[in-house]
């Protein structure tokens, strides 16, 4: 166990960044997982990330000891977009899972990373190596991981101030009425289905899609959308809530749909600060042939 006296010079001081000063070897997401988990007390009690410290607090951390990753690497083919020391970015095809879960314990995102890479950061712990934000099984598309802990933090604090850059192109039911809109929308757990998001006021976060109509057919239309927030199953909850649910969509979409495996969603574009040089990162993903052959047969229909 680790211990400090906070003195005046801390004070008022956020307890989390107060102990990456203390602790010397640390980052900052790190500290607030170990927060979170219960390994930091102040004079004997548990306290919040955002806790001020005082004068005098006796500050106790009991670091967890750091578990070796069981998973195990995977020869598993990878689309790689862009790769250095310190990011990569893969173009993940549809159908593959990012990291182990429930009934997903193989042929991961993460074991192809193991494999490929060697070098991963360690802050979402040992299921979720380098992984810094995700995409759903049956999204294909661009995403990032991490190799290190600095460009970890670096990009997730990118994500958490909304200023990477992430755009999707999705197929949805029905003809849009506007070119360009915004759907500004909370979600939450669906309160009836604990599988399911859903636009709510109960438990929620604010969550904002931007979308641009590209093209449009007799019963579908084509279009771009720019995600300001992050949650999960954003787009797809979103475009379901404005009755123009994604094609394909086998949780929030209708059963007669467009013959294709999972939602018509792709993630297209992403760009980012570099982690370490500074400079603007911006990449693209075509669309998978499975997209490009619905627009193709939408076409002729039309």
């Amino acid at each position: 166990m680790k211990q400090w006296i906070v003195d005046e010079t801390q004070q008022n001081e956020r307890i989390d960044k107060v102990i990456v000063s203390l602790h010397g070897d640390t980052s900052r997401t790190h500290v607030q997982k170990w927060i979170q988990d219960g390994h930091v007390k102040v004079n004997n009690q548990l306290v919040k990330a955002n806790y001020k410290v005082q004068e005098e607090d006796t500050i106790e951390l009991e670091e967890p000891e750091v578990q070796s990753t069981e998973i195990k690497a995977e020869n598993i083919p990878l689309d790689v977009v862009y790769e250095d020391q310190d990011v990569i970015v893969v173009n993940k095809p549809r159908g593959m899972v990012v990291h182990p879960a429930p009934g997903h314990y193989t042929g991961t995102l993460v074991h192809a990373l193991l494999y490929h890479c060697h070098d991963l950061s360690g802050i979402n712990g040992e299921a979720r190596p380098g992984i810094v934000h995700r995409i759903d099984k049956d999204t294909s598309g661009l995403i990032v991981a991490a190799k290190n802990d600095h460009a970890h933090e670096h990009l997730s604090q990118q994500l958490m101030n909304k200023t990477t850059i992430r755009h999707y192109k999705a197929i949805v039911h029905g003809v849009l009425s506007h070119k360009k809109g915004t759907i500004d929308a909370p979600i939450g757990r669906d309160q009836k289905d604990r599988q399911k998001m859903a636009v709510t006021d109960k438990n929620s976060k604010p969550a904002v899609t931007h979308f641009t109509l590209e093209e449009t057919f007799q019963a579908y239309s084509y279009v771009t959308c720019e995600l300001e927030t992050g949650r999960t199953h954003q787009i797809r909850v979103h475009f379901h809530y404005i009755e123009h649910p994604l094609a394909g969509d086998p949780k929030y979409g209708y059963k007669k749909t467009l013959p294709i495996e999972g939602q018509a969603l792709h993630a297209e574009t992403l760009g980012f600060v570099h982690p370490r040089t500074g400079e603007d990162c911006l990449f693209t993903a075509p669309l998978p042939s499975d997209m490009v052959e619905l627009l193709e047969d939408l076409r002729k229909q039309d």
